[in-house]
């Protein structure tokens, strides 16, 4: 049973109404993870525009997606591993990517590169060694790039505690790793 309740779109108000209208209108859908959001407008409105802006960066949709897998396997998150399974798919992700990414593998070796640098950043707490930068960076990312997959991974671990936390009811199809 979920830990924080969620809001209702319908019976929302103020701040909320409007961010959650915009979330309905951009996905045709209101995840549970948005609606707990919205408890607090606040938060609903950061994840958003921290989303809404990696979305504007080089890094490949796909490849961020793929980085939001890494990082629910990693912590542990059920629900952002189904809902990027999900969002993955409609990125472009391949089956056999959506599966290998949750291990922190990819068909495209400079994908892979980007995975096995976010696994890095999450096991290592960002402290990652001269030899983890020399390899994303023998893959062709430059240091705009790794800043973005340094990004992806701190918006996924948010929303990985934020679920954690909450224990929000899943609304997408459960996978199993």
């Amino acid at each position: 049973m979920p830990r924080i309740a969620t809001v209702d779109p319908a019976a929302a108000e103020g701040q909320a109404r409007t961010l959650l209208g915009r979330v309905e209108r951009a996905l045709g859908v209101t995840p549970n993870m948005m609606r707990a959001m919205a408890n607090s407008p606040a938060v609903l409105d950061a994840y958003l525009q921290f989303s809404g802006a990696l979305s504007k960066g080089s890094l490949p949709g796909r490849v961020q997606e793929q980085i939001a897998l890494v990082a629910a396997v990693e912590n542990e998150c059920g629900y952002c591993l189904a809902a990027h399974t999900v969002l993955g798919a409609k990125a472009g992700v391949s089956e056999d990517d959506l599966v290998a990414g949750r291990k922190g593998q990819a068909s495209d070796p400079k994908a892979e590169a980007a995975l096995t640098f976010a696994k890095q950043v999450i096991a290592t707490k960002g402290f990652v060694s001269d030899a983890d930068l020399d390899g994303v960076r023998a893959a062709g990312y430059g240091d705009g790039e790794i800043g973005e997959i340094v990004a992806a991974v701190a918006l996924n671990t948010f929303t990985n505690y934020f679920n954690s936390v909450g224990e929000t009811a899943l609304d997408f199809p459960a996978v199993r790793v």
